[in-house]
């Protein structure tokens, strides 16, 4: 009998714990019995004002990145602003809403995002050099549906001043632009947008999806043309409501032993990431300090009081979102805390990478949702004027630049007056079909 109610007494001790751990029992239960798939135009809603708020602080730090100016300040400074177009919205709502990805600010040769540490003298020092290309990347979640945004952006200098790009640095940026263009089409499930007759329609729906390493070799195809390389295991995830690293994923350019599973379909929303390097595309770990962290799945009994402390704190502020050490109150006892939390799992760590030829690296990261209508842009980086870069490189392969052509989602009629024309990577200037604005629900 003592053995039993001692059973008892540990299964409720590691229910409490858990709730405790994952935003109390209310949470618990409207998560049972709540719809958090698209099919609720309540999710697409809290998606896109969270997007818009990324967007807007997006289009703000991109303003405020200046030569000379600190990394860790443009960092504290985009937080700062996140958190005060978040507390807009939602008002008197019980949900959890917040920062889906702290702002960093990655120098040319960086590969993830990188935010340094006030308490790091050394690295809170470092600042932005004249023409260096680097990566913005931040995001905003509203009942834990996250949109996050990544853009590459070239430091004002003399170089440039005339606003335009030449050589190698049209070459980077036009690389990672088209490739982002070409993965979106190619997530596009099978026959979702295809045209003709019934029978036509039905053959393209039956088509099987693209494999990852096909996927990988237009990609990597296109990049080439501009004398680039993909960044090696670039990952675009599945999200999910308080996940960013869900159950699917797409893995481009794989190193040894990594590989992808399943593919994009109709109702799911994807971070789609692209990573393109002047150099071989290979990764190394920097020496700089890893500060970015998420909590894992993983319940593990802290032995250290600061540990457990650190936790709860993270728990109750950031869920399951990414976050930077820097955005605790106690930089310094967070640096402490964190070894043990690292050290069993608790809390994932993600290193900072770069370059392994210490070149030049862009990327780009969309928040997308895949709609009966085709792909929407929920965030996703400003598209370019190309007319501002000068390059003699092209596109020339016939088979990407078709598939360039396509349309992302199917035009409903409304809106039209409203597109964009773009100049397409072919012999001769083109339009390029942009339908998303309208593939709504």
């Amino acid at each position: 009998m003592a053995e039993e109610a001692e059973k008892v007494r540990l299964s409720i001790e590691s229910f409490v714990s858990f709730v405790e751990q994952h935003g109390g029992l209310w949470l618990i239960i409207s998560t049972v019995l709540a719809d958090y798939s698209l099919n609720n135009p309540d999710v697409l809603t809290k998606y896109k004002t969270a997007a818009q708020i990324s967007q807007k602080v997006l289009e703000a730090v991109t303003g405020w990145c200046v030569e000379g100016e600190k990394i860790i300040t443009l960092c504290e400074r985009g937080d700062s602003l996140l958190e005060e177009e978040i507390a807009k919205v939602y008002k008197g709502k019980k949900i959890l809403k917040g920062i889906a990805h702290p702002t960093t600010v990655s120098p040319s040769s960086f590969i993830t995002p990188y935010t340094p540490l006030s308490s790091d003298a050394e690295e809170a020092a470092t600042t932005l050099k004249p023409a260096e290309i680097v990566k913005i990347q931040l995001g905003a979640q509203i009942d834990g549906f996250g949109a996050i945004v990544c853009d590459s952006i070239v430091i004002p200098s003399a170089k440039n001043e005339d606003d335009k790009h030449r050589g190698r640095e049209a070459d980077l940026l036009l690389a990672t632009h088209w490739a982002n263009e070409l993965l979106l089409r190619l997530m596009i499930p099978p026959g979702l947008l295809a045209t003709g007759s019934e029978e036509e329609k039905k053959k393209a729906t039956s088509e099987k999806p693209l494999s990852q390493s096909k996927i990988t070799s237009l990609l990597q195809k296109l990049v080439e043309s501009y004398g680039c390389k993909l960044v090696e295991s670039t990952t675009c995830w599945q999200f999910e409501r308080n996940e960013i690293e869900g159950k699917k994923k797409i893995v481009l350019a794989p190193s040894e032993g990594v590989k992808g599973e399943g593919s994009p379909d109709v109702g799911e929303v994807w971070g789609v990431e692209m990573g393109v390097s002047l150099g071989s595309g290979k990764i190394k770990t920097l020496d700089n300090r890893p500060t970015l962290h998420r909590r894992t799945t993983t319940n593990y009994g802290l032995s250290r009081p600061s540990s457990r402390q650190l936790l709860s704190a993270i728990v109750k502020r950031f869920q399951t979102f990414p976050f930077s050490l820097r955005q605790l109150d106690d930089e310094r006892g967070a640096k402490v805390g964190v070894v043990e939390c690292v050290r069993t799992n608790v809390l994932r760590q993600y290193e900072v990478v770069g370059d392994k030829d210490s070149q030049a690296v862009a990327r780009l990261f969309t928040t997308v949702a895949i709609t009966k209508n085709g792909l929407t842009r929920l965030s996703a980086p400003p598209p370019p004027d190309l007319e501002h870069y000068e390059t003699e490189k092209k596109i020339t392969d016939e088979e990407i630049l078709k598939i360039l052509e396509r349309p992302i989602a199917r035009s409903t009629g409304s809106k039209s007056k409203n597109k964009k024309k773009k100049k397409k990577p072919a012999k001769k200037a083109d339009e390029e079909e942009s339908g998303e604005s309208s593939a709504e629900e």
